[in-house]
């Protein structure tokens, strides 16, 4: 007679597993206050996403920061001894495109915005910003999208706009009309309200369509206006008064 063993798995050896970890964003702080940099370092120490990987307290030390710690975001402030932000900024984007940069400025000079926007930052957030702002900052800058509030976004806007400016149109002020087939109606009225601020949902919600729709219109203006995210489409529908429409 055949006899055969079942063997199980220890209880305690399955209870001890553990559910894999959600990736971790590493962040990297700099700006000359020591007491901010301690208060963002407890602001997100809060968070199980977040990890902060390095601090520097002047440009020098933050370039050194990324180079060694190669950080997926960087909190940079504008004002810093030794190297301003926006050098450093720049330094960076030569050197790592892969860290992606959020402006945190108590300053609110619009030019140094709109300079911040063309040297390659992600997002644009004042100091005075509600923390869990600063957070939700992160976040979407880390996921590949562009962070500006209403308040930055409506400066900077204004500051594009300006006749004269350098990027008064897209393609560098050129005026040179890049779109290669004209854009639908249903298309226009997208474009018009990303130039006002809203979101995917907040525009499905308005339009009565999918989000996903909008994001498809979305594609598709891209290809069609030859634009390559939502801030520069803004200053398209700018330059064309679409941002009036609806």
């Amino acid at each position: 007679m055949l006899s055969s063993t079942l063997t199980m798995e220890p209880t305690d050896t399955l209870l001890e597993r553990e559910p894999p970890k959600a990736k971790m964003i590493r962040v990297a702080i700099a700006d000359d206050h020591p007491i901010v940099r301690d208060g963002l370092k407890k602001l997100l120490a809060l968070e199980a996403d977040v990890e902060v990987v390095g601090e520097a307290g002047d440009g020098r030390g933050v370039i050194e920061i990324v180079q060694q710690m190669d950080p997926d975001v960087l909190l940079l402030d504008l004002r810093m001894p030794n190297l301003d932000g926006l050098q450093a900024l720049q330094t960076i984007q030569q050197t790592n495109r892969r860290t992606r940069v959020i402006i945190l400025t108590a300053s609110e000079d619009k030019n140094e915005f709109v300079q911040a926007m063309k040297l390659g930052c992600s997002g644009i957030v004042l100091k005075q910003t509600a923390p869990d702002l600063i957070v939700k900052s992160i976040r979407k800058v880390y996921s590949g999208e562009i962070w500006l509030d209403s308040h930055t976004t409506a400066a900077v806007m204004r500051q594009f706009a300006t006749p004269g400016s350098e990027l008064s149109s897209p393609g560098g002020g050129s005026g040179k009309q890049r779109e290669r087939s004209p854009l639908s109606a249903r298309e226009r009225e997208i474009v018009a309200l990303v130039a006002q601020g809203y979101k995917n949902k907040e525009m499905a919600e308005k339009m009565f369509i999918s989000e996903q729709t909008v994001k498809n219109h979305l594609h598709n203006i891209f290809d069609k206006l030859g634009v390559s995210d939502r801030l520069e489409l803004a200053l398209y529908a700018i330059h064309k008064g679409l941002h009036l429409q609806g």
